[in-house]
């Protein structure tokens, strides 16, 4: 089996999206609709900043219960993880009812239109910021097929990149002398 197929939907993601070529200010309330506008009209630069091995398949493409239609924003097959990805915008924060209405879409996805040799669905939130107490404690949390991904309108200035790239390190010390912590139990 190629290592490709062992590596895990995250890591074909960027994680922030740059959005900067779609020339949308980063300023006021961005409606979604107008995002997803935007991203159709520059779809190829899309596609090369979403990341590795995506196709386009559909937009607002709509999944029904008995009862309901559904429409997911934005639906990819990625031909490297061989699956359909699935994207919802979120202008905002992200929120806990975000994360169950992806899962429910993810779901069905797989019921009614994943095929025999695909893999499993994978859903990614596209937020404009995303608070981790709610990843932590929603199915997100260790969850290979769905997860958020934050995007920026604007490159970050060289002052907002160090205090990330500071912000994550501590982030991945704490990470380690937690595990450090575990593993001399």
């Amino acid at each position: 089996m190629p290592s490709r197929a062992k590596t895990a939907p995250r890591a074909f993601v960027r994680d922030p999206v740059m959005l900067e070529f779609l020339g949308l200010p980063d300023t006021g309330r961005l409606l979604e609709a107008k995002l997803e506008t935007a991203l159709m009209d520059k779809l190829q630069q899309f596609l090369m900043e979403l990341g590795k091995g995506f196709a386009f398949v559909a937009r607002q493409q709509r999944i029904s219960t008995e009862t309901q239609d559904f429409y997911i924003d934005l639906v990819f097959y990625n031909y490297l993880l061989k699956c359909f990805v699935l994207l919802d915008l979120k202008t905002g924060p992200l929120m806990h009812q975000d994360v169950g209405q992806m899962d429910m879409y993810v779901r069905m996805y797989d019921d009614l239109r994943r095929g025999e040799g695909d893999n499993p669905t994978v859903g990614i939130l596209l937020c404009g910021s995303k608070d981790k107490s709610v990843v932590r404690y929603s199915v997100l949390n260790g969850s290979e097929q769905l997860f958020a991904s934050k995007y920026r309108l604007v490159l970050p200035s060289e002052e907002d990149l160090r205090l990330e790239l500071q912000r994550d390190r501590e982030e991945l010390e704490t990470q380690k002398g937690l595990r450090d912590k575990a593993s001399d139990q």
